[in-house]
């Protein structure tokens, strides 16, 4: 077990050897341990070999201006420059705050970046202002349509953060497919198979290996099949490649620059780098602030009673699971399997930093 601060130092100094400066660095390893905490290690410490590799590639900008290149009072077209993710998402979600507190909603499409992340945290940066946050963000395209074995989209996660009052927040995030592309990197480090329903090989069968996406498989979308409403994932995932790519010029779909070694960089492009698309809205742009609050935790308190099937004990909101492992997490400790640790330990001896 590694405490919170060890590993936020420790991640914080690998991208200051990087060349990135002291607070961006300290703004990159928020968000990775944000996601150790919140018991979502496929997009923690196992994601620093791929920011590793993308730099020594130099496909990344540790020296980025991210600007505005199109707005409006309420909306803006944010280029990041190629900035690592956390970066350029940082910037364009601190921008839609302040077209909110000016026009009630503020909506970034953002292009130029690179993977950012848990889209939950930067939904989470609204509440500190009673705002309502959202964030979304196209991925390697390792994900086939409905029907196809082309490897088109990414696993494209909506998240969604609504404060309340004596409650803690409403927040859901989650990936427009059954399961994160980082936990089938996790499930292969440990060396554990995965549930039907999740991947397929490259001629369309169902596959339980975590590893087949090396081997020409793709993933699929929620619902894993026709059965199941999979072309409802499919229906998700194609919108948020449409808000965070068409809405700002990236690179959409299977144009999206990859942050994994087994996929190649297409020459081909549609748009710069990877998007995300960020929105923030005033509570108070829809009912006055307390009222807002105190509605909130009605349907809190109406969800929370809803009764448990045999075997469950109580019925959880969104956010709530997350919220509870991070109380845990911070107390017992942050678990590094054997494999990310390998790698963790090579990435500090190529810098000339301690890793323990």
């Amino acid at each position: 077990m590694y405490t919170y601060n060890y590993l936020l130092d420790f991640t914080s100094e690998v991208f200051k050897k990087m060349g990135c400066s002291t607070q961006d660095s300290a703004m990159i390893s928020k968000v990775f341990l944000a996601a150790e905490l919140r018991g979502l290690p496929s997009h923690g410490m196992i994601r620093i070999k791929d920011y590793y590799q993308l730099w020594k590639a130099g496909r990344i900008n540790i020296s980025p201006n991210i600007r505005i290149v199109h707005e409006t009072p309420s909306t803006a077209v944010v280029d990041g420059d190629g900035a690592i993710g956390m970066i350029a998402a940082t910037r364009s979600m601190e921008i839609a705050m302040e077209k909110a507190e000016k026009s009630g909603t503020g909506w970034v499409s953002t292009r130029g970046s690179n993977h950012f992340g848990i889209a939950g945290y930067y939904a989470m940066m609204a509440l500190e202002r009673d705002m309502i946050g959202m964030s979304m963000t196209n991925a390697n395209p390792l994900v086939a349509p409905t029907g196809s074995v082309s490897r088109m989209m990414g696993t494209n996660p909506i998240a969604v953060a609504v404060p309340a009052g004596k409650y803690p927040p409403y927040v859901a995030d989650f990936a427009t497919t059954p399961i994160a592309r980082g936990k089938l990197a996790v499930a292969e480090k440990k060396g554990e198979k995965v549930a039907y329903g999740y991947v397929q090989d490259k001629e369309g069968n169902p596959s339980n290996d975590p590893a087949i996406l090396k081997e020409g498989g793709s993933m699929l979308t929620l619902g894993g099949d026709l059965e199941h409403g999979i072309h409802k994932g499919y229906c998700l995932s194609t919108m948020v490649d449409i808000f965070s790519c068409v809405f700002s010029g990236a690179n959409f779909g299977p144009f999206c620059p990859p942050s994994v070694a087994y996929l190649p960089v297409l020459e081909e492009k549609v748009g710069e780098g990877t998007g995300h698309f960020f929105g923030a809205m005033r509570i108070d742009a829809w009912q006055p602030k307390e009222a807002f609050k105190s509605q909130m935790d009605k349907w809190i308190e109406t969800y929370k009673s809803a009764k448990p099937a045999k075997g469950i004990e109580r019925v959880m909101i969104p956010g709530e699971p997350e919220r509870e492992k991070e109380e845990r997490i911070m107390k017992e400790g942050i678990p590094v399997i054997p494999a990310i640790k390998d790698d963790l330990k090579e990435i500090a001896r190529e810098l000339g930093i301690g890793f323990e």
